[in-house]
């Protein structure tokens, strides 16, 4: 049953079809933008900004004059819309610190983990078809919170100039200083350093095609956090779901980009039912698309997703766990049934009146996610992601003679006869 956006079908045929779109050899691009970085340095910063990101830069980083005009150039009800998701997010954030544990696992051997926040890091928010300044409090706000002491932000400039609203968010979450560069230029500064930046211990955001590319190329050399791919959404709907709200929520995602992806999961009794259901939804899409803009990006989106009925909640489960959805929003009668039995998301967004866009912005959950069905293991940036947890362990001389042979046995069994000795002579000295 093909309706004007969302194709109506059975999940097993296209389910686990993501959009791939014709990106060509991106890979040979990448490596050669990430080398005339590594040679040049900042000059050759200042070459790629022009040539791709079509910026002529005086400075490579935002001056102090650039944020007090970026201040003032951001409307007060935007600011405070800005400080109110702060607020939100950086209290579900520091809920999140760790204490680290301290266990004497038996008399005279101490165990514990000591939480050590990443030194340097490096945030990329994109800039391209609309500047993400909520993706700024998503990764600055966590990273404050972990205790970075060096937080740098690269986003590109346009004309020499960042966007005011995402210099303002920046200052406003803690950012020590924002670079003007995007794209595989600015990740390659970020992973090998140039004269004027410092290399970085982690990396983190999302970004394009070209993005994501440096991201994995360096990943040989730096942390990264994840490999974010298109966004997506699935939202589970039943007779009892707003059509227009359903419809709102996939179009939401589908805004974020061509290759965006949203999927409609229609749990009903019968087909016929699940049928009446997708048609809803299907006229809500056609009047908001009528309301709303960036049809350019959301036409294309909806021709990469589908609606799928579904005649038990367990059949709703096992979808969701096979796709692995970046966002998912259980939009129906008894949401909690089958939360119970989701393993595989990177956000869940419960119950009728919980948009997506809520994570996005302000309910105080992070919006860097993990895509292309890389829920199934990995989880989305937190404190946890901008932290190290270093085991210690301290012995008394007491604890080395009741766990010494013990640990002499099993080096004398795996041929390790350092590793033995290192006990012996201790034992054998007996200070």
């Amino acid at each position: 049953m093909a309706g004007m956006y969302l194709d109506f079908c059975d999940y097993e045929e296209r389910l686990l079809v993501r959009p791939h779109d014709d990106t060509g050899d991106i890979e040979n691009s990448v490596r050669s933008i990430i080398d005339i970085v590594r040679r040049r340095g900042d000059s050759g910063l200042i070459q790629c900004a022009l040539e791709y990101d079509h910026s002529v830069l005086d400075s490579l980083y935002a001056t102090e004059k650039e944020f007090a005009e970026a201040e003032k150039m951001v409307s007060d009800d935007l600011k405070e819309a800005i400080r109110h998701a702060m607020r939100n997010i950086r209290s579900f954030h520091e809920s999140q610190l760790p204490s680290g544990e301290d266990i004497e696992t038996e008399e005279g051997v101490r165990c514990w983990r000591k939480i050590v926040p990443l030194s340097r890091v490096g945030l990329y928010v994109p800039g391209g078809t609309a500047p993400l300044f909520s993706t700024v409090l998503m990764l600055a706000v966590p990273a404050v919170v972990a205790g970075c002491r060096d937080i740098v932000l690269a986003t590109p400039a346009r004309n020499g100039a960042v966007s005011p609203v995402i210099l303002y968010a920046a200052k406003a979450a803690g950012v020590n200083s924002v670079l003007k560069v995007g794209g595989a230029h600015a990740i390659a500064a970020f992973a090998y350093g140039t004269e004027s930046i410092e290399k970085r211990d982690k990396i983190f955001g999302p970004g394009n095609r070209y993005v994501t590319e440096a991201k994995r190329q360096v990943s040989r050399d730096v942390a990264i956090d994840m490999l974010a791919g298109p966004s997506e959404v699935m939202v589970v709907a039943d007779r009892t779901t707003c059509p227009a709200a359903a419809a709102a929520d996939l179009l939401s995602q589908a805004e974020h980009g061509k290759d965006s992806q949203v999927m409609l999961l229609i749990r009903a009794d019968n087909r016929t039912e699940a049928e009446n259901i997708y048609s809803e939804i299907e006229k809500a899409i056609g009047k908001e698309l009528g309301i709303i803009g960036r049809h350019e990006y959301m036409v294309q989106s909806l021709s990469y997703s589908h609606a799928f009925p579904m005649y038990s909640d367990e059949a709703v489960i096992d979808a969701i766990n096979a796709y692995a959805p970046e966002h998912l929003i259980i939009s129906a009668e008894n949401p909690g049934t089958i939360l119970d039995g989701v393993e595989n998301a990177g956000s869940i967004f419960m119950g009728a009146w919980t948009p997506e866009s809520a994570g996005d912005y302000a309910s105080g959950t992070n919006h860097t996610l993990p895509t292309s069905g890389w829920a199934r293991s990995s989880s989305g940036v937190s404190v946890d992601s901008f932290i190290k947890k270093i085991t210690v362990q301290h012995i008394t001389k007491r604890g080395l003679r009741n766990l010494g042979p013990v640990i002499m046995r099993m080096a004398e069994a795996e041929g390790l006869e350092a590793h033995e000795y290192a006990v012996k002579v201790r034992l054998d000295d007996d200070r």
